[in-house]
């Protein structure tokens, strides 16, 4: 079962803090202005609210004094950037970052993560608004992945670029409208790919700050592949270049 937090206040409080949550339960009938206050921080944040039933409530709280709120919180702590850097140096290796911008699906954020894990990626950016958390489930669908990639979820996008830029990271985002194939491009130097949203891609204030946008040369009827897929495949071409395979 997902961790838990119980009482208005405290999942209040756990919402400001910026704390990983999955969802929140409220019970039928349940009012106050801290519900109304936590029922406005998670629509800003994109969190879900599901009423629930009382039966439901004493399954999951057991004797605990839930004050009709329940708060399933995710499955990770969210590191900083600087803190993913710092895993790059502790491996003696160039960063190489994965960025994804409004991943919503948590299948495709799970399936992100256990491939930037296995093409040796030293950490995840992900935004903090109109993006799937790290939930429960995303790390299920990982295969643990999770459980070994430092996660940033940062509060806007193109600020985090800025910062890596600052760090001498090269940006790399795949776009249908890319000047070079994605294997055209050298990912042995310090490096940052950005993936963008299921349906609409890169938002366009993103894709202005990458160094380059990179094509996959498609062949069939389909104009796109999906997010993970696409992920996949540039992460290992920088894991050959970068590890010489």
């Amino acid at each position: 079962m997902a961790e838990k937090i119980v009482g208005r206040q405290p999942v209040l409080e756990a919402l400001k803090a910026g704390q990983s949550i999955e969802k929140i339960l409220v019970q039928h009938g349940t009012r106050g202005s801290a519900v109304d206050a936590i029922y406005r921080l998670a629509k800003q944040r994109g969190i879900p609210i599901m009423q629930s039933s009382k039966e439901r409530f004493r399954e999951l709280s057991g004797d605990e004094m839930t004050q009709g709120v329940i708060a399933l919180v995710g499955a990770t702590v969210y590191v900083e950037i600087d803190d993913i850097l710092g895993v790059a140096k502790n491996r003696n290796e160039a960063p190489f970052i994965l960025i994804l911008d409004e991943i919503e699906d948590p299948h495709n954020l799970g399936a992100l993560m256990r491939t930037a894990e296995c093409a040796g990626v030293h950490g995840v950016v992900i935004p903090k608004h109109h993006s799937a958390p790290v939930s429960h489930a995303v790390a299920k669908v990982s295969a643990g992945a999770t459980a070994h990639l430092s996660v940033a979820r940062v509060t806007n996008i193109v600020r985090a670029i800025q910062e890596l830029k600052g760090h001498d990271s090269w940006i790399v985002g795949a776009d249908m409208s890319g000047g070079k194939s994605y294997f055209e491009v050298d990912y042995r130097e310090p490096v940052a790919i950005v993936i963008g949203n299921e349906g609409k891609g890169i938002r366009r204030l993103v894709k202005e700050e990458c160094d380059f946008l990179v094509r996959i040369p498609l062949y069939g009827k389909i104009g796109s592949l999906n997010a993970s897929v696409a992920g996949g495949l540039l992460m290992f071409e920088a894991a050959r270049q970068r590890h010489g395979g």
